[in-house]
């Protein structure tokens, strides 16, 4: 019996075509760990931001709620664009990205709160310690959702596609 899928292509940005990132960096992963370091401050600060901007708009609870998803949903989209031009380095297939892209950061999220309670009520860990070890491992686990789910190609997938030139 034959294998009929097509074989997947690496992620990696084809020599010649690494943006400034890859050109500074030289490594993928290193790259990853960059963008994923800048999104993560640019959450925080958009949070500080949109509780600034809502605090007097509405009550403090809701503006703590808001603020985050608000920060998140910003930040995602930036992260997309940052991982995608910076780091992957792929082109075509924009939505079935972007939507394989949120698929990725929700299971990873599910993920982090799975491990990190397990973490605490089964390995009874302090909470602190091991919410940094998870989101690393998460973050880990991540990277190679987003390069092997994300941002995959498939020769076919490396022809232009006409809709989006």
């Amino acid at each position: 019996m034959t294998d009929t899928r097509p074989p997947v292509v690496d992620a990696s940005p084809e020599p010649g075509t690494a943006g400034p990132l890859l050109r500074l960096v030289r490594r993928q992963e290193v790259a990853y760990a960059l963008v994923g370091g800048f999104n993560t401050l640019m959450g925080m600060v958009l949070t500080v931001l949109w509780l600034t901007v809502l605090e007097s708009a509405v009550s403090e609870n809701v503006a703590a709620a808001l603020s985050v998803a608000l920060a998140y949903s910003v930040s995602m989209v930036i992260a997309f664009v940052l991982h995608r031009t910076l780091v992957f380095r792929v082109r075509g297939h924009l939505w079935r990205d972007f939507v394989a892209f949120v698929g990725v950061n929700l299971v990873g999220m599910v993920l982090n709160m799975v491990l990190l309670q397990l973490s605490v009520s089964v390995l009874h860990a302090p909470a602190k310690p091991a919410a940094v070890i998870v989101m690393g491992l998460v973050a880990v686990v991540s990277y190679f959702g987003h390069r092997h789910i994300s941002f995959r190609r498939t020769p076919h997938d490396s022809q232009p596609d006409p809709a989006e030139r």
